[in-house]
């Protein structure tokens, strides 16, 4: 049985690189499309089962190929889809421009993910899970729904408030871990953030609405780690950025393999979670595509080791 719930999107990622991002109005030429299994909910699912958890991916798709190709992509990556349905509505998508410096603009078609429900969260069992992966892709009832059986059945939950949007503080305070990075935290809290100080900051106003733990992720910068009694920077690793898609994604796959394996949520052991996040975010900006980034137990091991040396 999975011990890893992740309640959340699955996309088909339409992906284009480019010299640059095109201003307004202004046509471009970029290389092939590419078509890419994608979403977050799906893209955290595949990171943690290629490090060895074991997942159960709820959501929808949609009765089309993109569904076909995703719902087969999970299951070629070990990932458990009994609670993922078809829907009428297409599967849904995501544009996503690429430009020479690896970074990424993205526009989203919710599609089915839009038709995830508070019904689909009931019918499904949370006994045998130890942890919920949750992210903001899918209506936020249903995100919270998921919260409260999560906190019911006795199962950690790590909210990724992605993307970022005016959630209830009851979800905040529902959630064990939350995962923005730093331009998330900035709306959620309404407080501009731009260091250090002003992280620290903003991510204490999230603890003040109830949340236990806030780990900011800080792309090149590692992680900021901060609960009510401390603030704990964490490096992350130099890279050769190809294509930054779904690093936040697989740094929380990575933590959330980790923290799956421990019992505990003393602060050594967010802290070593925390650090094999970085690592697994920094070594998915090192290939281009959302799944084909997310590294194997064994690449970040390796890559740990030799970072080491």
């Amino acid at each position: 049985m999975p011990d890893i719930l992740v309640v959340g999107s699955l996309n088909a990622d339409l992906v284009v690189r480019a010299p640059r991002f095109p201003q307004p109005g202004e046509t471009i030429s970029g290389e092939d499309l590419q078509v890419i299994p994608g979403g977050k909910g799906a893209n955290q699912a595949v990171a943690a089962a290629r490090l060895g958890a074991n997942v159960s991916m709820l959501g929808r798709v949609g009765k089309d190929n993109f569904g076909d190709f995703l719902l087969n992509n999970l299951k070629s990556n070990d990932v458990d889809t009994q609670f993922v349905q078809r829907d009428d509505a297409s599967t849904g998508t995501a544009i996503i421009v690429v430009d020479s410096n690896g970074q990424n603009s993205i526009v989203l078609s919710a599609g089915a993910n839009g038709k995830v429900s508070t019904a689909d969260v009931e019918h499904a069992s949370f006994l045998h899970h130890k942890l919920l992966l949750l992210q903001l892709e899918i209506p936020t009832p249903t995100v919270l729904r998921a919260a409260q059986r999560a906190h019911e059945n006795g199962l950690r939950v790590i909210l990724n408030p992605a993307p970022a949007k005016e959630i209830p503080d009851e979800l905040i305070a529902l959630a064990d871990f939350i995962i923005p990075n730093e331009t998330e935290l900035s709306l959620l809290t309404g407080m501009h953030v731009n260091d250090s100080a002003t992280t620290e900051k903003a991510a204490r106003v999230l603890l003040q609405r109830g949340a236990k733990h806030i780990i900011v992720t800080l792309g090149s910068k590692g992680a900021l780690i901060v609960d009510e009694s401390t603030s704990t920077q964490v490096a992350s690793f130099k890279v050769n950025v190809v294509d930054t898609t779904a690093a936040g994604d697989a740094f929380i796959g990575g933590f959330a393999s980790i923290l799956d394996s421990s019992s505990s949520s003393h602060s050594q052991g967010v802290l070593d979670a925390v650090r094999f996040g970085c690592a697994c975010g920094a070594l998915a900006t090192t290939k281009f595509g959302a799944h084909p980034s997310l590294p194997t137990k064994q690449e970040v091991e390796r890559f740990m080791s030799l970072q080491a040396t």
